[in-house]
């Protein structure tokens, strides 16, 4: 049996902690790639992997979403959705164009756009000649350029707009890396 210096010791450490960092890397660095190898898994591996979420929500078909979200600063909001059994079906970023025309104009109100992009980390902005309350994500459209999410709900709280708004000050996320 081999001895164990103290210099082997810190030397293992060092490894291990490598290796467990760039795990934790890959979980920051691509957390969509990172999920979608997770799906099938329970909620606690999920939670371990990405940390706490900053909002949960049960949804109305008795799943569950849970949002970690980079705003305001940041461009991205991501989801990872669960079945009644908590095992991950789904894990997403939701601030691309594909997700933002799943919104339904006229149909959803405030609680749906909350629960689909979490909630806004912008200021909130009303405009009283419109009659509508502005709420909005930064995001990157066509995934390079910087832009804002905006979702404007009438009085009633009901989705009557959404526009995406490009940010000719903010460049792209090819001159962000």
């Amino acid at each position: 049996m081999q001895s164990r210096t103290p210099s082997r010791c810190i030397g293992e450490l060092c490894v291990a902690a490598v290796v467990l960092g760039s795990l934790g890397a890959c979980a920051t660095l691509q957390p969509e790639q990172t999920g979608k190898q997770m799906i099938g898994s329970p909620e606690s591996a999920v939670r371990s992997t990405f940390g706490s979420p900053t909002e949960t929500y049960r949804l109305a078909d008795g799943t569950s979403r849970w949002i970690w979200s980079r705003q305001p600063l940041g461009h991205q909001v991501y989801a990872a959705d669960f079945d009644a059994g908590g095992k991950l079906t789904n894990y997403r970023q939701m601030l691309t164009e594909t997700e933002i025309y799943r919104a339904q104009v006229g149909t959803w109100t405030k609680k749906d756009v909350q629960e689909h992009f979490g909630l806004p980390r912008e200021p909130i902005q009303y405009y009283p000649l419109m009659k509508r309350e502005a709420w909005s994500w930064r995001m990157y459209k066509d995934g390079l350029q910087t832009a804002h999410f905006s979702c404007y709900f009438d009085d009633a709280g009901v989705l009557r707009q959404t526009m995406i708004i490009v940010d000719p000050l903010g460049g792209d996320a090819r001159h962000s890396r």
